[in-house]
């Protein structure tokens, strides 16, 4: 698989524990790199619908993770809000692990959403 189709190498999957989030910048998009509950990595715009939070500050439950300024929830694997009161999905990027290489692909938003207010 080349590079061009993985996205960009932003970490090492070592460098992320269970149940912790990474803020990186992609292209000056911020994005939470998250380990959900069950160890699985996932890439998520990192800022909130609601407002102009960093998602990755906040807590992260099964998998989901919490917006630390007004509880909203948003699903890791859709980007749909779990919890008001949010009401719009945060982008989901598309992952490849390489070894032990976290490789995000921007360009692809495998949910559809919005990435405007990045």
């Amino acid at each position: 698989m080349s590079e061009q189709t993985k996205g960009e190498l932003v970490c090492n999957a070592n460098d992320i524990q269970v149940k912790q989030a990474l803020r990186v910048l992609i292209d000056d998009y911020p994005v939470a790199i998250v380990r959900d509950s069950m160890g699985e990595i996932h890439a998520i715009g990192d800022t909130c619908s609601h407002a102009d939070i960093s998602l990755s500050e906040g807590e992260i439950e099964g998998c989901a993770i919490e917006c630390w300024g007004h509880g909203s929830q948003f699903d890791l694997r859709s980007g749909q809000p779990l919890q008001l009161p949010a009401y719009d999905p945060v982008p989901v990027f598309a992952v490849t692990i390489d070894g032990d290489d976290v490789y995000v692909d921007v360009t692809n938003v495998v949910n559809g959403a919005s990435v405007e207010n990045y």
